[in-house]
């Protein structure tokens, strides 16, 4: 995907000598576009050959929404069959760590299961020392809430985060910014995005506080809100962030 060319300026007469001068140079990239460039690819966010944004891939593709959903899906089954908090722990643990060994026979990057490792690891090690099983998802809100806020302070700013990541994506760079309209899609865009991740906290936080009585249903819904429901998310946002369609110049397909 290349960057947008710029409007082309209609003919006229030629420029007499010297007026060059005044002409303006095509600025290079800014600072500012490669650390939102650089913020879309540490995000993880990816788009297609024709400047779409790629959902599937952005969420880490099957295999790394399997890396996200596995460990969880363990924990809660060898709880419920054995109801042994330090067996079910190890089983999480090591499932996660097989994805780390797939990583390193298909020579893949170990980013993604690595950190799902320490993030198993973080979670295992607390409800360990509580003795609590639903403390296994505990760390997931605090995770929820720092992107929470970090998104309404971006808002707040007026550097929305989906304008960073869809501007990226788009080649829009931050041009964006000088649009009201595109600022406001921006926004709305992430807040649809705040607006995931608080539904997950509004239905899962009642649910852990249920304790063991609400284990099982709070590990469903940790499954069924997380990757698929990120990817919906991050799709409607993208939808409705979309440039208005330009409308043709007038007088383009007149003939002279």
């Amino acid at each position: 995907m290349t960057a947008q060319e710029p409007e082309q300026q209609p003919s006229g007469p030629a420029q007499p000598a010297g007026a060059q001068q005044g002409t303006p140079q095509v600025p290079g990239p800014s600072p500012v576009a490669g650390l939102a460039a650089g913020y879309a690819a540490k995000a993880g966010l990816h788009r297609t050959h024709d400047g779409r944004v790629d959902v599937l891939r952005s969420a880490g593709g099957v295999q790394g929404i399997a890396e996200s959903i596995v460990p969880g899906l363990v924990f809660l089954v060898a709880f419920t069959i054995t109801r042994e908090l330090t067996l079910s722990l190890v089983a999480a643990l090591a499932s996660a760590a097989v994805f780390t060994v797939v990583r390193l026979m298909q020579r893949r990057p170990l980013t993604q299961a690595l950190a799902g490792v320490v993030g198993v690891g973080i979670s295992a090690w607390l409800a360990n020392t509580t003795g609590k099983a639903e403390d296994f998802y505990l760390p997931g809100f605090f995770t929820n809430a720092a992107y929470i806020l970090a998104m309404v302070i971006s808002i707040a700013v007026k550097w929305p985060v989906a304008g960073l990541l869809f501007g990226f994506i788009r080649n829009e760079g931050v041009e964006w910014r000088k649009n009201p309209d595109r600022v406001r899609a921006y926004r709305l865009g992430t807040w649809i995005i705040v607006a995931v991740l608080a539904l997950r906290l509004i239905v899962q936080v009642p649910l852990y506080l249920m304790g063991t009585d609400g284990l099982a249903a709070l590990a469903t819904t940790r499954l069924i809100m997380g990757a698929p429901l990120y990817i919906l998310g991050v799709w409607v946002a993208w939808l409705v962030t979309r440039p208005a369609a330009a409308e043709p110049e007038a007088g383009a397909d007149q003939t002279a």
